[in-house]
């Protein structure tokens, strides 16, 4: 469902997509000039997501540059093999800043702006490490493709296919004090949102992403804090979604769930959260079962309700930090399920959103991991998307 966030790569558009940028002079030499492109929030001739997709893996999972906005978001829960437990975030977002493709001698000029945000929770350490980075495309600083393999980056921020069917992949990413080495192998097809891949946000035509999920990635690998290095097994979840203008004019932010239960199920479940007190009636969620197939989980049979806040020392805003969710099956008994977080402090701040971004614990009628995301709570998404 997430991560328009991206937008607040345009706070720091100046420097990376617009600044000095370089142009060879007809003598051959090369003259630098200040030429800002626009990065306001036009999206007129861009795509736009209105009816369901037709799906083509592998080349699906590279980029789509006639849409305004598209991320590849991984999250996952790890430990090692005394039970140490880590939660990690790893999402690279593209944002276009024309829907015009550039056509310059300079391999520097670009109309595509990428960004990444990086995390690890260290439970047992009390530890949340975040990060981010913004580059343009240009000069292969930055870029997604699937010719010959689907690799995705951000200077050396990367996740790379380990074949050609990208169903194995591996993620590298440093950052002051932390690191993800890990590799990343798909148990289950590709869960496609909404109806066949469209996930409306609204009840306007085009308030919409293309968006699939890939629900459970068997993973190993290590992670390093300081001077430890810590060899790690778990499950990590990937969303894959592109768009333009998706959000209604009424949204103030979201709650967002990527959960994965023992019992070889997933959920994602969210809820749009609108600036009258209500919940957008239009974005539901998803159940993928044990072999693969799923099930729409509409926004009337599913119901979150927090039981808990925390207040961030950081920013000042105040989180739910404890859910308790029913989720109507039709003619079998309600899922019931509480979530709480292994650690309250887990909010991205320093950039240009604030939002909460963390590894949860999930109980009740089923036992798991996941993650959630919290938008909204400081910085209002209120017309940015």
């Amino acid at each position: 469902m997430r991560r328009w966030i991206v937008l607040a790569i345009i706070a720091i558009a100046i420097v990376v997509a617009g600044f000095s940028l370089l142009e060879p002079t007809a003598a051959g030499e090369l003259a630098a000039s200040a030429i800002l492109p626009e990065v306001g929030s036009d999206s007129s001739g861009f795509a736009r997501a209105v009816e369901p997709y037709d799906w083509q893996f592998p080349e699906d999972y590279g980029a789509h540059p006639e849409f305004q906005t598209e991320w590849w978001y991984y999250t996952g829960n790890l430990a090692d093999e005394n039970g140490r437990r880590f939660g990690f975030q790893f999402t690279i977002f593209r944002r276009a800043i024309s829907p015009d493709s550039v056509d310059s001698a300079s391999e520097w000029r670009s109309n595509q702006i990428y960004m990444a945000h990086f995390a690890i929770t260290d439970v047992e350490g009390g530890e949340y490490l975040h990060g981010q980075r913004f580059s343009r495309e240009g000069a292969d600083l930055a870029g997604a493709t699937c010719s010959p393999r689907c690799e995705i980056w951000v200077e050396n921020w990367m996740v790379q296919a380990l074949n050609e069917e990208a169903t194995s992949t591996q993620i590298t990413a440093s950052n002051d004090g932390y690191a993800l080495n890990l590799n990343l192998r798909q148990t289950k097809p590709p869960a496609l949102q909404g109806d066949h891949g469209l996930s409306a946000k609204s009840d306007v035509p085009g308030n919409a992403s293309y968006y699939y999920s890939l629900t459970r990635l068997a993973s190993e690998g290590s992670i390093t804090i300081g001077d430890q290095v810590f060899e790690v097994t778990g499950f990590a979840w990937m969303d894959h979604e592109f768009s333009t203008s998706a959000l209604g004019s009424g949204a103030l932010g979201w709650d967002w769930f990527g959960l994965q239960l023992d019992d070889d199920r997933e959920l994602m479940l969210g809820q749009i959260r609108l600036v009258d007190g209500g919940i957008d009636p239009n974005f539901g969620g998803i159940l993928v079962q044990p072999d693969g197939s799923t099930r729409y989980l509409p926004a009337s049979a599913v119901t979150i309700h927090s039981t808990a806040t925390w207040t961030s020392p950081h920013s000042g805003g105040v989180y739910p930090a404890a859910w308790e969710i029913s989720i109507e099956l039709g003619e079998d008994a309600p899922l019931r399920l509480q979530l709480m977080p292994l650690m309250a402090d887990q909010e991205l701040y320093g950039g240009g959103i604030t939002y909460w971004e963390g590894a949860v614990a999930i109980s009740g009628d089923a036992t798991g991991y996941g993650y959630a995301e919290l938008t909204g709570y400081v910085d209002s998404m209120t017309g940015r998307f």
